[in-house]
C-alpha cells in the first residue's frame, strides 16, 4: 500500500508532461491504530452506509490545506515524528476510518465502512521541490496569502486516496527553506461530514500538543444504528457512482489551466453592516426582517457578488429561456447540520454524515442587484430555506432532495458551500502553532465556495473562491466594490 500511495503521489505531482514535479516523497507509510489498552488493536467493524453517508458517495473527496510557519530552528525531524506518533494515536479512537468502502458482500448496492486489524492510513511526508515549481513565491509566504494563487500550485500538497476504498489520507510537505510545513488531508465524504472530519483533525492535534491541564476532544460516537431509515431513504439516494477521470479521481467539472484559488474577508463590522442593511431594507418594505445570522450575513454577500461577477446580458437570456420564465433564477445550495433534529437526537460528536442540502432558490435579477435590494434578497432567501430545511426532517420533503439537486443543477446551475465557520480550523495547532492559513483546495472541482472563521479578527468570516483569472478578477471588483459601498453608507 505505501508504494501505490507513492506512486499516485508522483504521479499527481508531475500532473503535467512539460514540467518536473513540484514536490519530492520523503518518505509514504501506512499508520495503523495504536494498540489499545489491552495491547490488542481495535476490533473488525463493518458501518453500514446511512440514507445521509450515500448520499455523498459518487461526491469528490473534501481537502483541506493547512499552511504552518516553522521556527528557524524548529527541530523538523521531530515535528514529523511526534506528527507520526500522534496520528496513530488518534486513528485508534477514530479507527473507521483507517477501513475502506466497499459493497456488503452479497448485496448489489448496499455499502459499508468496513475496518479489520491491520487497516492504516496512508500518510507521506514529502519536500517541495522550489527549483522545479520556478519561483520564490511557492515559499510560505506565497502560498499562505489571501491573494489568487494557481490551483496547479497548491494542488500537489493534498494528498489522493489510495486506491481500494480509502477514506482518510494525509500528507505532511516541507515548504521551501524548512520555513514552513504544509499539512493535506483528503476524506472520502461517505464516510463522515465536516463535523466529524474535523473532529477527527482536533483529536489529532490534541495528541500532539498533550497537556495534562488540557481537555482532550471527546470520543466520537461510532453507532450508525442510531440513524434510522423509516422512509427508506437509502434506495431513494443510492445512485452509481460516476466513471473516474484518468488519472483515478472524481471532478464535478473540469477546471481550466488558469483555475485560481482566492480568500476573500468580511471582518466583524462588514458581517453586522449586512445584517444592518438588510434590517433596514426590510423595515423600508414593511416586512419582518429574516433571521440574519453572521453565516446567513456572509452567504448572502457572497452569492450577489458572485452573480454579479458571472452575470452578462447573452447568460440570463439563456438561463431565462432554459427555465420557460422571463426572469433566470439562481441557486445557492447549503449544507445544514441535522443532527439536532433528529428523532431522538444525534449526539455532536456522532461520526458519519448527519447533513442535508437547503436549495436557496431566487430571481436571479434580484439577488444580484448592488445595494440593499440584492442583500436583502440574498440574505432573506438563505434564512428562510435553511429555516424550512431544518423543520422538514422526517417529512416527504427529504425523499426529493437528490433528484430536486440534480433537477436544478442541470437546468440553472448552482453554487454550492463548503466548510463551516463551527469547524473552528484556524484552532487546529499540531504543535508548532496555529495554522497561518487554510484552504479548501477541492472547491477547485466541486466549484463550491469555502467558509471558515476569520483568521484576522473574532467574528469574521472567510470565504474560498476558486475561478479563472477573468472570472476571480470580475469577482474581486465586485466584492471590493460591495465592501467599499458599505463602508460609505455607516
Amino acid at each position: 500500500m505505501a508504494m501505490a500511495v507513492a506512486q499516485e503521489q508522483q504521479q499527481r505531482a508531475g500532473a503535467s508532461a512539460s514540467s518536473p514535479p513540484r514536490i519530492r516523497i520523503l518518505d509514504s507509510a501506512v499508520m495503523r491504530p495504536s494498540p489499545l489498552p489491552s495491547g490488542s488493536a481495535p476490533p473488525e467493524c463493518s458501518l453500514p452506509l446511512t440514507f445521509f453517508d450515500i448520499f455523498w458517495l459518487s461526491v469528490p473527496p473534501v481537502e483541506r490545506l493547512f499552511l504552518y510557519r516553522l521556527a528557524p530552528d524548529a527541530d523538523v525531524p521531530a515535528i514529523l515524528s511526534n506528527l507520526k506518533t500522534s496520528l496513530s494515536q488518534a486513528v485508534r479512537v477514530f479507527y473507521p476510518l483507517a477501513g475502506r468502502l466497499r459493497l456488503t458482500p452479497g448485496t448489489s448496492n448496499h455499502y459499508e465502512l468496513y475496518y479489520r486489524p491491520g487497516d492504516g492510513v496512508a500518510f507521506t511526508v514529502a519536500e517541495y521541490d522550489a527549483a522545479a515549481a520556478g519561483g520564490v513565491d511557492d515559499d510560505i509566504d506565497g502560498l499562505a496569502t489571501d491573494d489568487p494563487r494557481e490551483v496547479a500550485r497548491i494542488a500537489p500538497l493534498v494528498p489522493p486516496l489510495p486506491a481500494g476504498g480509502a477514506v482518510l489520507a494525509l500528507q505532511a510537505t516541507l515548504l521551501p527553506g524548512r520555513r514552513g510545513l504544509a499539512v493535506g488531508v483528503t476524506v472520502h465524504h461517505a464516510a463522515c461530514d465536516g463535523s466529524g472530519s474535523t473532529h477527527f483533525l482536533h483529536t489529532w492535534a490534541a495528541a500532539t500538543c498533550a497537556r495534562a491541564d488540557a481537555p482532550s476532544p471527546p470520543r466520537p460516537v461510532i453507532d450508525r444504528s442510531l440513524l434510522a431509515d423509516p422512509r427508506g431513504l437509502y434506495d431513494v439516494f443510492c445512485r452509481p457512482a460516476p466513471a473516474p477521470t484518468a488519472d483515478g479521481e472524481m471532478e464535478f467539472f473540469k477546471a481550466p489551466a488558469d483555475q485560481l484559488l482566492a480568500t476573500f474577508t468580511l471582518s466583524k463590522d462588514d458581517v453586522q453592516r449586512v445584517k444592518d442593511v438588510v434590517a433596514a431594507e426590510a423595515a423600508r418594505r414593511g416586512v419582518a426582517p429574516p433571521r440574519c445570522t453572521s453565516l446567513v450575513a456572509t452567504l448572502g454577500f457572497v452569492w450577489s457578488c458572485y452573480l454579479r461577477a458571472k452575470d452578462d446580458t447573452k447568460a440570463m437570456a439563456t438561463s431565462a429561456a432554459r427555465t420557460g420564465g422571463d426572469r433566470a433564477r439562481a441557486c445557492l445550495l447549503c449544507p445544514v447540520d441535522h443532527r439536532s433534529q433528529m428523532k431522538p437526537p444525534l449526539p455532536d460528536n456522532y461520526l458519519g454524515n448527519c447533513i442535508g442540502p437547503a436549495l436557496c432558490l431566487a430571481p436571479r435579477e434580484e439577488v444580484a442587484a448592488a445595494g440593499a435590494g440584492g442583500l436583502f434578497s440574498s440574505c432573506a432567501t438563505v434564512a428562510a430555506t435553511i429555516n424550512e430545511a431544518a423543520s422538514g426532517i422526517g417529512t416527504s420533503s427529504m425523499d426529493a432532495w437528490g433528484d430536486c439537486i440534480i433537477g436544478v443543477a442541470s437546468s440553472i446551475g448552482m453554487l454550492s458551500v463548503a466548510g463551516s465557520p463551527r469547524f473552528r480550523v484556524y484552532d487546529l495547532d499540531l504543535g508548532f502553532g496555529r495554522p497561518e492559513k487554510v484552504d479548501i483546495v477541492s472547491v477547485a472541482k466541486t466549484g463550491a465556495v469555502a467558509v471558515a472563521e476569520s483568521r484576522h479578527s473574532a467574528g469574521g468570516m472567510e470565504v474560498g473562491v476558486s475561478l479563472p483569472r477573468d472570472g476571480m478578477d470580475r469577482f474581486h471588483k465586485c466584492f471590493a466594490d460591495a465592501i467599499a459601498a458599505g463602508q460609505n453608507q455607516s
